[in-house]
């Protein structure tokens, strides 16, 4: 797509830097509604972008963001200059989210979508105890933990990685299923998935051992089932630079301290 068939839109997280940096974007390129654009430009951080990434879906709407949050592992570097030529010549990423369907002890039913991961984590002192199967056959009849999470190639640098999961690479066709201090079994460190699987996780003890699940932002208090799965009918464009290519940075992210 060309510069002069660009329509920017530009939103901001809310902090001093990413306002300045929208206001300063805004006086050279001007600022169409957020409904009339082709591309929003997002600035903030992974958190922001996420969000942005979230009410775009299925709008046809591609996401650019640039870094004026902290880690900004998803987001391209800022600068004022060249914006459309940078626009221009960037790379679409198509990304189909994680839905996750849980049930409270109450009995209600919610539904949230996920770009990084979906989590579940005890919300007590005692440890979770859980059943795990994938596409119906169980695999896991007893896992004593902390937690345990099902991420994307675009989250398993985030939160899953700090827990000692696998980095995916973007293209690949998988998932990671990633405990968070696994007790029983002591020695369980996860599994590759498929992306095309159901996981569905079962909170055992339920009363005394009460479980929280968590799809990227939206929590859901005291569950009793998760049910997880790649949602194939949503879909979200993340571009970014070519010489920030995600398969880049995901190499990169491997070989950092």
């Amino acid at each position: 797509m060309s510069g002069s068939q660009q329509s920017l839109s530009f939103v901001h997280a809310n902090t001093p830097d990413a306002r300045a940096a929208c206001e300063a974007l805004i006086a050279r390129y001007g600022n169409a509604p957020f409904d009339e654009a082709n591309v929003i430009i997002a600035l903030g951080g992974d958190g922001f972008l996420l969000q942005i990434l979230n009410e775009t879906m299925n709008s046809g709407k591609r996401v650019y963001g640039m870094n004026r949050g902290s880690v900004g592992f998803l987001m391209n570097d800022f600068r004022v200059d060249n914006l459309h030529e940078r626009v221009a010549i960037a790379t679409g990423n198509d990304f189909h989210p994680l839905k996750m369907t849980a049930t409270d002890v109450h009995g209600a039913e919610f539904t949230a979508l996920a770009m990084n991961e979906v989590s579940l984590f005890r919300q007590s002192h005692q440890a979770a105890k859980l059943k795990v199967t994938v596409d119906d056959k169980i695999r896991l009849e007893e896992l004593i933990c902390d937690g345990v999470m099902v991420a994307t190639p675009a989250g398993s640098t985030a939160y899953n990685f700090s827990a000692h999961g696998p980095i995916l690479p973007l293209e690949s066709p998988l998932l990671a299923l990633t405990p968070v201090s696994a007790f029983r079994p002591r020695r369980w460190r996860g599994a590759l998935l498929p992306n095309k699987v159901t996981v569905d996780i079962h909170v055992l003890e339920v009363e005394k051992r009460p479980v929280n699940a968590v799809a990227d932002h939206t929590e859901v208090k005291s569950v009793v089932s998760v049910r997880i799965a790649q949602s194939q009918d949503r879909t979200a464009v993340i571009l970014s630079d070519p010489d920030r290519s995600w398969s880049d940075r995901i190499l990169a992210e491997q070989f950092t301290n």
